[in-house]
């Protein structure tokens, strides 16, 4: 094997974000980009020498060409070995399991998960750590570091592996083996769940569908829903990965998935929906006249965990986003266990779950998972719904008013405002953060007390660190809140993020249109913001 040291140029922009490096396509295709950005995460890294990095991503276009750019310099720094997925797939929660069976050292996943896809879409190379988690801060600071002072990169003079051949072969001195992208992952969700009790509930009549959005779920669903479940052929539609997402948007809202609700709000349409994303971490449920919030659906999961057999001792704690509701907070309470809000990124998560001080996890933005994995997982979600409505025997819209009887309605909303100009929203962000300290006490709209306003900062309890200006936050005395936070998933300027929720008590109103409810809140927030003054947008790019 004969190991190349190639000279390099730094690169400005190769900064993580909360969820690895995500860019154009056009960007990554740079001479030596994706060369320089792995190369630096390998430089910041210790004592891999001889050990398995598994690779994988979700199928989008330049995956495969930035795979074998990634086997090569593996090898060339001293790797022993690397796992990858058939096709150079691997959903985000898949990887995150192999990591962990194979005791690997680390993995490299390759996406920019609901972001469009295609040779004008993005990409994305994000580094998971051992316990299968993205890296902590620590990682991804000393990664941008010598980003922008590397000056060479190791790689070898091979070819291309065969990626589509299940089997071993060699790069160098290093063995490359090619796995079932879906076997363990399958294998593991068994342990978790009723399947038998799932497929009786669908060899009953019940019925659903299962939208995969041409991403990297489609197999899994298919694996799993279709084949070992017994959900009727056709039950998961787009399930065949595009690395264009077929020009679709693989991110599962009710922007993109419209259809879906659509045909759920109809007495034709089935039992249950369900879609996933890009990269297989984020879920949309909707039920029959019923569609389900993230917020609502992470307290709910975590409410009737005790229902699947991977859980039935309960859950040690919950953790959320600091921008999730708090509807998760009081199922926490009613528990007993512990609850924890972090910022804004799962890697956040993973201390709390190594440490067992959580058992299931969530953030608003579509993502829940739970201790099996580090990472969020989409057709878990899906598969934790289908087992507690097996076992209940009753709708979804059955499940979540009971849900808001007992714990009440915690009415929540997030307006995104994308592709803002950046200058324009740091400057929103700043101001505001600015009149923070004017703000306690004050009356806002008709009658709002601000109760508390900060920028929040997150004290890790397992390990001490902090994380300092993850979100602003003004809290009202009602148990309202606002939150504003600019977006790290991105590619284009800034996505300007707005949150609003109001708690309605378990003997209050629960059926009033979602922003309908929160209307006085949103002006309260416009007065406070500016955000369509300064941004120009009379309306959010989405609304969810």
């Amino acid at each position: 094997m004969t190991i190349l040291t190639i000279k390099t140029t730094p690169y400005g922009d190769q900064k993580p974000g909360t969820s690895g490096l995500r860019k154009r396509v056009t960007v990554y295709q740079q001479p030596n980009y994706v060369e320089n950005y792995i190369q630096a995460i390998f430089d910041s890294l210790e004592g891999f020498e001889g050990q398995t990095l598994v690779i994988g991503g979700d199928g989008r276009f330049y995956n495969d060409v930035a795979i074998q750019k990634a086997i090569r310099i593996a090898a060339a720094n001293g790797f022993g070995k690397v796992l990858v997925g058939q096709g150079g797939l691997l959903s985000t929660p898949a990887a995150s399991h192999v990591i962990r069976h194979y005791k690997a050292f680390g993995g490299l996943v390759l996406s920019a998960s609901h972001n469009p896809g295609g040779p004008e879409g993005d990409f994305g190379i994000k580094y998971n750590i051992s316990n299968g988690g993205p890296a902590p801060e620590k990682i991804t600071d000393a990664v941008y570091a010598r980003t922008k002072v590397i000056d060479s990169y190791k790689s070898i003079d091979a070819g291309d592996i065969d990626l589509n051949t299940i089997g071993t072969q060699t790069v160098g001195g290093m063995v490359v083996e090619v796995i079932d992208p879906v076997a363990d992952y399958a294998a593991l969700m068994e342990t978790l769940f009723d399947f038998p009790a799932i497929k009786a509930m669908f060899a009953s009549g019940f019925r659903m569908t299962f939208d995969a959005m041409s991403a990297v779920t489609g197999p899994y669903a298919h694996k799993i829903l279709e084949e070992i479940l017994g959900a009727p052929k056709g039950t998961v539609i787009n399930g065949t990965p595009s690395p264009s997402f077929n020009d679709g948007h693989p991110d599962p809202n009710l922007v993109y998935c419209k259809d879906m609700h659509d045909l759920l709000m109809t007495p034709e349409g089935p039992d249950f929906g369900a879609a996933s994303d890009g990269d297989g971490d984020r879920n949309l449920i909707i039920g029959k006249n019923r569609f389900v919030t993230p917020s609502d659906s992470l307290a709910l999961l975590a409410a009737n965990a005790h229902l699947a057999p991977g859980y039935k001792a309960g859950i040690a704690g919950i953790a959320r986003s600091m921008p999730t509701s708090a509807a998760a907070d009081r199922v926490a309470e009613k528990l007993g266990i512990e609850m924890h809000e972090t910022p804004t990124g799962w890697k956040f998560f993973g201390n709390l779950l190594d440490a067992g001080r959580v058992t299931i996890c969530g953030e608003e933005s579509a993502g829940t998972g739970s201790s099996h994995v580090r990472e969020k997982d989409g057709l878990w979600a899906v598969l934790l719904w289908l087992n507690i409505i097996a076992v209940r025997k009753q709708s979804v819209d059955q499940i979540v008013r009971e849900h808001w009887a007992t714990y009440g309605r915690n009415y929540y909303t997030r307006h995104d405002y994308e592709e803002v100009d950046a200058a324009i929203a740091n400057k929103l962000v700043d101001d505001l953060r600015a009149e923070l300290p004017k703000l306690a006490g004050r009356n806002l709209g008709d009658d709002l007390q601000v109760a508390y306003a900060d920028d929040f900062t997150y004290h890790d309890p397992v390990d001490g660190s902090t994380s300092a200006k993850q979100g602003i936050r003004i809290g009202f005395t009602d148990g309202s809140r606002i939150v504003v936070r600019l977006s790290g998933t991105g590619t284009v300027g800034a996505t300007l993020r707005l949150y609003l929720e109001r708690y309605e008590a378990a003997d209050g109103r629960h059926d009033l249109e979602t922003q309908s409810a929160l209307d006085s809140l949103i002006g309260v927030a416009d007065e406070l913001t500016g955000i369509k003054q300064r941004t120009g947008r009379q309306e959010p790019s989405v609304i969810t």
